[in-house]
């Protein structure tokens, strides 16, 4: 059932003041912010709110109704919030050298006097806004792109072994001595893989596993054939990309035709076995994860028009017609400067 929100412009302030015959009042019934010249004279309650309409009055109003709807909205993920605005503080904390000097910092730069209230004012808040934004991009992916994604893809496991060859020119090498060692060891990987070619089946597979444990580099996978194991796209360490793209190139029992070279060196590649892709729905999720990740780095305003679609959900009414207009413009300039930005 949808909850109704309502933007009180003087909600901080006053008890009354909506109605326009209403004269706003503190809660303990005084009219009168602040006097002055001996009492003579006042701020009142109005004056304060016509000049905070004038100034912040829309950032922090539209951050209160934020931080309300969207604790609403995501009450199961508020442990799961905290936790990660735990790990920013630790990482802050690691970034700047101390807890101390990480207050010291959100005291000068946000209106926050304590690292727990920044997190749970700011941090918090943050981490709630991005699950908005990906359930609002979600909702935007078709079951056509679903499908799409998985037959473009998904892939099964492939399970590969190497024998790896790597330079040994030392750290304080000049350019000359550093290309002369690649070379030098791309020339024993192409030697090696030429004792290779040729072979099938068992007689491979045995052969493979003795030039690794004779000739790798790879020590935590010599004695044991060179093998890595069964892998999938992006599932191994970038410096193995092109390791992972030729794997999927060749067939169960084939050895790769070239040398590959690598982050870390020159690799000869056998694939060994192979699985079969999973079943769309058991990957459903991710892919719908995936696509909505990458909606979101194509539609920056998403930022903007995921929690306007959340603060209607929840029946956002902001009664005073002055707020409602900069409300209007508030989201219009939000959209401009993200646009102005991507360009």
């Amino acid at each position: 059932m949808k909850k109704k929100v309502l933007i009180l412009g003087v909600c901080m302030l006053v008890l009354t003041g909506c109605g326009e015959k209403t004269i706003p009042k503190l809660k303990d019934g005084s009219e009168a912010v602040v006097t002055y010249n001996d009492g003579k004279d006042k701020i009142s309650v109005d004056e304060l709110y016509e000049e905070m309409k004038n100034t912040y009055a829309m950032t922090t109003l539209i951050n209160m109704l934020d931080n309300k709807i969207l604790r609403i909205e995501y009450e199961d993920k508020i442990d799961e919030a905290r936790d990660a605005a735990d790990e920013s503080v630790k990482q802050l904390i690691s970034a700047f050298g101390s807890e101390e000097e990480v207050l010291k910092q959100i005291q000068q730069q946000t209106p926050y006097d304590t690292i727990d209230e920044y997190k749970d004012g700011i941090l918090v808040l943050n981490y709630l806004e991005q699950k908005a934004q990906i359930d609002y991009a979600k909702d935007k992916i078709t079951e056509k792109e679903i499908k799409k994604y998985y037959d473009d893809e998904i892939v099964g496991d492939v399970k590969i072994s190497h024998i790896l060859f790597t330079s040994d020119a030392a750290s304080d090498a000049t350019s000359d001595e550093k290309d002369e060692a690649k070379q030098k060891a791309k020339e024993e990987a192409e030697k090696v893989l030429k004792e290779l070619k040729g072979l099938k089946g068992e007689e491979l597979t045995k052969k493979f596993a003795e030039l690794a444990k004779e000739n790798s580099d790879d020590e935590s996978t010599k004695d044991n054939g060179g093998s890595l194991g069964f892998i999938n796209k992006d599932t191994q360490d970038v410096s193995y990309k092109n390791l992972e793209t030729a794997a999927y190139e060749i067939k169960d029992g084939e050895l790769y035709g070239d040398v590959i070279e690598t982050e870390i060196g020159y690799h000869i590649l056998l694939r060994t076995d192979s699985k079969e892709k999973a079943k769309l729905d058991d990957v459903r999720d991710s892919i719908l994860e995936e696509l909505a990740n990458d909606y979101l780095e194509k539609n920056l305003d998403v930022q903007i028009k995921a929690l306007q679609e959340l603060r209607k959900k929840y029946d956002m009414n902001i009664i005073d017609d002055e707020i409602q207009k900069s409300y209007a413009n508030y989201i219009q300039n939000a959209l401009l400067q993200l646009q102005n930005s991507s360009n």
